[in-house]
């Protein structure tokens, strides 16, 4: 397909929804959990979808780039492994269906996906090469086959979400509907009800706790958790460690000296009067206001302060007109250039007019061609040297400690000491647990998680850190102690008592408001409660003392004079309210909204109708028997994730 990529016919638009994800799984490169099953990874079938299927393999990629990605810590992992399954089961069933169908995805449709996504492979609109092409591709652990199935699959996919998302049609009544809903406004009185409140009478005593520790002691189990030693580099304590002599930077800077060769330079600073952009009247004025700032320079004013002033350069002009560091040959246009480079340091040229507008340039420094002195670089050369001693430590310690300490366990010391490592004893530990000289490092928790003891993890890379553990003992989950739960049951049973007794309060005041004909603040105040009045708000607004006005959305559907509630708030607040008044939409606004509520109106039709579309189209593939799926497969993954 590559002669595609040379093609100059119109390419098909094509949304490329859902590419992303399809980048970020196919980029990834770390290891999966190891499978002992009989049989290999790449082989195992989850589930089968017509002629193709998913592999072990497939999802276990997706479940690391999930990891890296999103950051999800591995004790919730396990919940969200079945959603995952679930919308890959579904994709390939949207492409079955569009085979069904007779949609097909062309080689140059695809040509054209390939060249929004890399464009990197298309400097100057040519294709870079097949070569090239795979070698970005094979850093990337994958082939060019893999790559354009998975793509052309996305593709097929995004095609078929748009025609069943066609015609969907939004009515002038719908979008007057939508609008007055919208715009809708409420003014409400509220009580604030808080668990804080009720806390001192929500304590539970001694006895009460142990009694229902007794009562429920099956749910307190301490998880396994592991006594660790840690081999640990450390790239900032290793490099202050490695000295280079002066020997040896020398003999570098002799093998190596054309590296330290520079061309003819020069440093500087200009003031810029623009020209470019503006009309060629104002040239004149602009010319003769350079000249007078040249006079002044040549009579001896303050460059740095003329070019803050004047210069329209937004490089330099606030540092004075400094251009910054060494300029070569070719770096400028011409005639600045030109300028610059025939001057001596301190000298400044006359006007020298460029395609930007006219500029007074001065020479501050040159230098010119030849090789740099050993004096002049050995600083350089003694931080890449001493860079460089550091990464052969590190890689070093990475390859070849995991092995050593395998044969040598007894002596992690030693160890350590052979690869410029430090020792570390970590106990009870757990994943999700942060080691203090690693931080949190879910590869680290990932590769010591499943050892054994006496096993010895891979080298794992935590920012400037690498370390490598040995697990010394494994402490097996067993039932909790009351003493070890003690503090977790009491705040559990405040909580549960708190939270009932805010419910129970709640309820009692919206009765003794109905029996006051309504009057939320008169009976608020006889149970020493605050009443606070909201201003007119819409379904979008916030309120102040509550959060977002959907949770009091109830109101927008009651009569003025309703109390409505107990309404819950994420913060674990409790509201009680009562509509004062409703205020309709201001319809003068409805003709400069009307394409905004129309597309809003659209979109959310859009995605109802896309959810049913997708989940109708599996589960008649189902029921046709064209798509099984291997629960076993999928609970042996799952438990492969499991930390406890």
């Amino acid at each position: 397909m590559f002669d595609l990529f040379r093609s100059r016919d119109k390419a098909v638009r094509i949304l490329l929804g859902g590419l992303l994800l399809l980048v970020g799984f196919s980029m990834l490169t770390y290891l999966v959990p190891n499978y002992s099953n009989g049989s290999s990874s790449s082989d195992t079938v989850i589930a089968e979808i017509g002629k193709d299927s998913i592999t072990l393999v497939e999802a276990q990629r997706l479940i690391q780039a999930t990891i890296r990605g999103r950051q999800l810590p591995l004790d919730i992992l396990p919940t969200y492994i079945p959603q995952m399954i679930d919308q890959m089961v579904t994709e390939r069933a949207l492409v079955m269906e569009a085979e069904r169908l007779g949609l097909q995805v062309s080689d140059a449709e695809v040509a054209e996906s390939i060249r929004q996504m890399v464009p990197s492979l298309f400097p100057d609109g040519k294709f870079l090469g097949k070569e090239a092409y795979a070698s970005m591709l094979a850093q990337q652990n994958m082939t060019i086959d893999q790559f354009e199935s998975d793509l052309k699959r996305q593709v097929t996919i995004t095609r078929l979400r748009d025609i069943a998302m066609e015609g969907t049609i939004v009515t002038q009544a719908d979008i007057e509907a939508a609008f007055r809903k919208k715009n809708e406004k409420i003014k409400i009185e509220f009580v604030r009800l808080t668990a804080d409140a009720y806390k001192a009478e929500s304590q539970p005593t001694t006895q009460e706790m142990q009694d229902f520790y007794k009562a429920n002691s099956s749910r307190y189990t301490a998880p396994e958790k592991k006594n660790l030693t840690l081999l640990v580099a450390d790239q900032t304590k290793i490099e202050a460690a490695v000295t280079v002599s002066d020997a040896d930077l020398q003999r570098s800077y002799s093998q190596n000296q054309e590296a330290f060769r520079t061309p003819e330079r020069v440093k500087g600073r200009h003031i810029l009067l623009k020209t470019q952009g503006k009309p060629a009247a104002e040239e004149a004025a602009i010319k003769i206001k350079g000249e007078n700032l040249l006079k002044q320079i040549k009579g001896g004013a303050d460059f740095a302060k003329l070019a803050k002033e004047n210069s329209e350069d937004p490089g330099s002009g606030a540092n004075g007109g400094d251009l910054g560091d060494w300029i070569t040959h070719g770096q400028m246009v011409a005639e600045f250039d030109k300028a610059i480079f025939s001057l001596k340091p301190g000298e400044t040229s006359d006007l020298v007019k460029t395609v930007y507008g006219y500029h007074i340039v001065q020479t501050l420094a040159r230098q010119d061609a030849g090789v740099r002195t050993f004096a002049e670089v050995k600083g350089e050369l003694a931080t890449q040297a001493k860079k460089q001693r550091v990464n052969d430590l590190m890689q070093l310690a990475s390859d070849k400690a995991p092995s050593a300490l395998q044969k040598d366990p007894a002596h992690p010391e030693k160890v350590a000491a052979d690869f410029s490592m430090q020792v570390v004893r970590v106990d009870n530990w757990s994943p999700g647990t942060p080691v203090a000289e690693l931080g949190p490092s879910p590869d680290f928790d990932q590769a010591v998680a499943t050892l054994k003891k006496g096993e010895v993890s891979q080298a794992v890379g935590s920012g400037t850190k690498m370390a490598l553990a040995i697990v010394t003992d494994v402490i097996p989950a067993h039932p909790s102690s009351f003493e070890e739960v003690q503090s977790q049951i009491r705040d559990l049973m405040a909580q549960n008592r708190s939270t009932a007794a805010v419910q129970k309060h709640a309820n009692e005041l919206i009765e003794k408001a109905k029996a006051m004909g309504g009057d939320l603040a008169k009976a608020a105040k006889s149970m020493g409660l605050d009443v606070k009045t909201s201003n007119e708000v819409d379904r979008a607004g916030n309120i102040e003392g509550i959060g977002a006005a959907s949770y009091v959305s109830e109101g927008f559907t009651r009569p003025d004079g309703s109390v409505f509630g107990p309404t819950g708030t994420p913060d674990g607040g409790t509201i009680v309210s009562k509509v004062i008044s409703h205020g309709g939409a201001d319809l003068s606004q409805l003709p400069a909204q009307r394409n905004i509520v129309r597309d809003e109106i659209k979109s959310q039709r859009a995605r109802e109708r896309n959810t049913l579309f997708e989940s109708g189209v599996k589960d008649m593939l189902i029921k046709q028997g064209k798509i099984k799926i291997h629960q076993d497969v999928i609970n042996r993954l799952i438990g492969n994730y499991r930390t406890s």
